[in-house]
């Protein structure tokens, strides 16, 4: 997600550890995406993109891509049908019937969330094609939210539909396995400015070991917004920083919520699935070796999405806006925008992902 603004041109990609920054050719379809290599340049450097005059901001869009924890339904348009018929061949089960039937705690598991997050996402896509496809065209930049990194490195056109998927289902399920072996949890944050997230996990983890736990984990996972912030860790880490959050006033915390993943993705419990894993690390993307690389680092890295925002969003004064398009389920990283950058957020569209029948 970018623009400084740092725009993303054919080629071009940023990352910053779990969130990263794409730029967005236009294709007729998705699943048709093939892999390119990238390189990475600001617009303002770039008078000319793909030999086209250079567009004002305010002509442009950038794409969101959310992750696991969304809630959605679905939608169907052509290309989605190709996408779900895939989908079936390389996960081994209906993920249609589950994102329209469910039950509800099946398709909630992470080994099954992440992919129907996945290919509803590039449904949204699709739909916002079909609806507005200047969006599509004028695209400049694409950012995905952890798992929602892998959409939008299909929508820059670095990676193939299916091996993204492919790599989506071999992801969940480590992580799914990881989070099994070990009771784990994450806690979203909402702080005062002062708030000690820190020093908060700090008296967590001593928590922990007054309890017999050997190398307990309590970290910052994710950091959304200012004041807003996800640790991640043990249960009991995470049990105990949610009564902390609640009863002291020594670390600046107003309200605290468990989030309904079994799993502290993003911090070093997850180290177990670095082998099969996919991920980013704040840095440029220069090639497809480079991606593969950085990918790795994912899961056991905090997921920068606020500073992120700020990369993509910062400008100078009287700068004019993107349109940007969160294209998933969920309106969250809607949200994280509006708490980042006000101005940024009046021009936000949410592309939902609803039932439509033929």
């Amino acid at each position: 997600m970018n623009i400084n603004v740092v725009v993303l041109r054919k080629g071009l990609s940023v990352n910053m550890r779990g969130a990263t920054l794409l730029n967005m050719m236009r294709r007729p379809s998705i699943t048709e995406l093939r892999s390119v290599p990238f390189l990475c340049r600001k617009v303002s450097n770039n008078p000319h993109q793909h030999g086209r005059p250079k567009k004002k901001p305010s002509e442009c869009s950038v794409l969101l891509f959310p992750g696991q924890g969304s809630q959605f339904g679905l939608l169907k348009y052509g290309n989605v049908k190709d996408m779900f018929a895939v989908a079936q061949k390389i996960l081994g089960y209906d993920l249609l019937s589950l994102c329209l039937d469910g039950p509800e705690e099946e398709l909630m598991k992470t080994v099954h969330c992440q992919p129907a997050v996945f290919v509803t996402s590039l449904a949204a896509v699709e739909r916002l094609n079909h609806e507005n496809p200047a969006a599509i065209e004028n695209c400049v930049a694409a950012a995905g939210f952890s798992v929602g990194e892998f959409a939008a490195l299909v929508c820059s056109g670095a990676m193939d539909f299916a091996e993204a998927l492919y790599a989506v289902k071999v992801r969940a399920e480590a992580m799914q396995k990881a989070s099994e072996l070990i009771p784990s949890g994450m806690l979203s944050i909402m702080g005062r400015p002062q708030a000690k997230y820190k020093h908060a996990c700090l008296q967590a983890r001593e928590h922990c070991l007054s309890l017999g736990i050997k190398e307990p984990i309590c970290s910052v996972a994710n950091y959304l917004f200012p004041d807003g912030r996800v640790i991640a860790g043990h249960k009991e880490v995470v049990d105990g920083s949610l009564s902390w959050a609640t009863t002291s006033w020594k670390i600046h915390f107003l309200r605290a919520r468990p989030l309904p993943v079994r799993g502290a993705f993003h911090t070093a419990l997850m180290e177990s699935v670095r082998r099969p894993e996919i991920n980013v690390d704040a840095k440029r993307y220069m090639h497809e070796g480079h991606v593969r690389r950085q990918l790795v680092k994912q899961l056991v890295s905090p997921v920068k999405w606020e500073q992120t925002l700020h990369e993509v969003f910062e400008r100078t004064h009287g700068q004019s806006f993107p349109h940007t398009y969160e294209v998933g389920p969920g309106k969250q990283l809607g949200a994280t925008l509006q708490k980042c950058n006000m101005k940024a957020y009046k021009s936000y569209t949410h592309v939902d992902v609803t039932i439509h029948d033929d």
